[in-house]
C-alpha cells in the first residue's frame, strides 16, 4: 500500500530557554507525521511533551531546526505568515476549553469562521450548526458554556477546532479535566476525525488511551525515548471520502475539497511539559 502524503515534519527540531541555567527543552527530535495518523505523544510532566506540540503547531519559535507544514517550511517566516499557516492548517484543542463565557455554544464555534472571513454568513452558520449536531449537541447550542457539561464544553471546542476545516488538529491533553465517560467519548470522536481523514495530534498521560492510536512516541528529557504502533485500523472509506452530517456522525474535512482556513490559536508560549 502506497504511504499516505506527509502532512507534518519536523527536522532536528531543538527549543532552549536561555537564562541563569539553559534549560533544553526539545533537544534535536526529527519527526514525520502522515496524512490521516493518529499520533499520542506521552511523557512524564517536565519532558518536553508540550513544548514539542506547540512547536509542531507554530504557537512557538524553535531555537534551531524546521517544521515543514503540508510542505511549506516555516522557520523563515515572519510572525504574520506564521499566523497564517495556523489559521488555515490547524485546528487547537487544549485541555481547558477557552470557550468565550458570554457565548453561547454556536457563537463561539462561529468565531473561527468570523476570523477567516473565507464563506458567507450563512454558510457559516449551515456549517457551525452541522459541526455542533454532528458532535451530539443539537439541544446545547444556544446554552452558554456555564450551562454544559465539561464533556460537552469539550465538544464545543472541538467543533470550533473543525470549523474551518483544517488539515492537522492539535490536541494538548484534551481530556484531562474530563470523568472517564467524557475522556472516552472525546478520545473517540479524535479517532474518527483522523479516520475521516485528517491529522491528529494529541498529546496525553492517559497512557491507556495513548495506545489506541496509530503511533506512540515517549518523550524523556526532550528526546524520543520510544516509538510503539496501534493495531492496525481499517480506515472509514478511501482517500477522499467523506462522513456525513447526521447526528453523532463527525463532518470531516474531506467533506468538502476547496481548501478552508483553520482557526486562529491565542498567544504563543513554551510549555515545560
Amino acid at each position: 500500500m502506497t504511504e499516505a502524503p506527509i502532512a507534518l515534519q519536523a527536522l532536528r527540531l531543538v527549543k532552549r530557554v536561555e537564562g541563569a541555567i539553559t534549560h533544553t527543552l526539545v533537544d534535536g527530535i526529527d519527526l514525520t507525521v502522515r496524512k490521516r495518523e493518529f499520533l499520542a505523544i506521552t511523557g512524564p510532566s517536565g519532558s518536553g511533551k508540550s513544548s514539542l506540540l506547540y512547536l509542531l503547531g507554530l504557537l512557538d519559535a524553535p531555537t534551531e531546526g524546521e517544521v515543514i507544514i503540508c510542505g511549506q517550511e516555516t522557520s523563515k517566516l515572519s510572525e504574520s505568515e506564521r499566523a497564517d499557516v495556523r489559521l488555515t492548517k490547524c485546528g487547537f484543542v487544549f485541555q481547558f476549553h477557552f470557550l468565550l463565557p458570554e457565548f453561547t455554544a454556536l457563537e463561539n464555534v462561529l468565531l473561527p469562521l468570523r476570523t477567516a472571513g473565507a464563506v458567507s454568513r450563512g454558510e457559516m452558520n449551515e456549517r457551525a450548526t452541522a459541526l455542533l449536531k454532528s458532535l451530539g449537541l443539537s439541544e446545547q447550542m444556544k446554552k452558554r458554556p456555564n450551562q454544559l457539561s465539561g464533556g460537552q464544553r469539550q465538544r464545543v471546542a472541538l467543533a470550533r477546532a473543525l470549523a474551518n476545516r483544517p488539515e492537522i488538529i492539535i490536541a494538548d491533553e484534551p481530556t484531562g479535566n474530563l470523568d472517564a465517560a467524557s475522556t472516552e467519548q472525546v478520545f473517540g470522536l479524535l479517532r474518527e476525525i483522523a479516520d475521516g481523514g485528517q491529522t491528529v495530534i494529541v498529546v496525553t498521560h492517559d497512557a491507556g488511551l495513548a495506545v489506541r492510536a496509530d503511533r506512540r512516541i515517549h518523550i524523556v528529557d526532550g528526546k524520543i525515548f520510544e516509538t510503539t504502533f496501534g493495531e492496525k485500523r481499517e480506515r472509514k472509506g478511501e482517500e477522499g471520502s467523506a462522513t456525513g452530517n447526521e447526528e453523532g456522525e463527525i463532518l470531516s474535512a474531506e467533506s468538502a475539497r476547496e481548501p478552508m482556513p483553520g482557526p486562529q490559536p491565542h498567544g504563543q508560549g513554551s510549555a515545560a511539559e
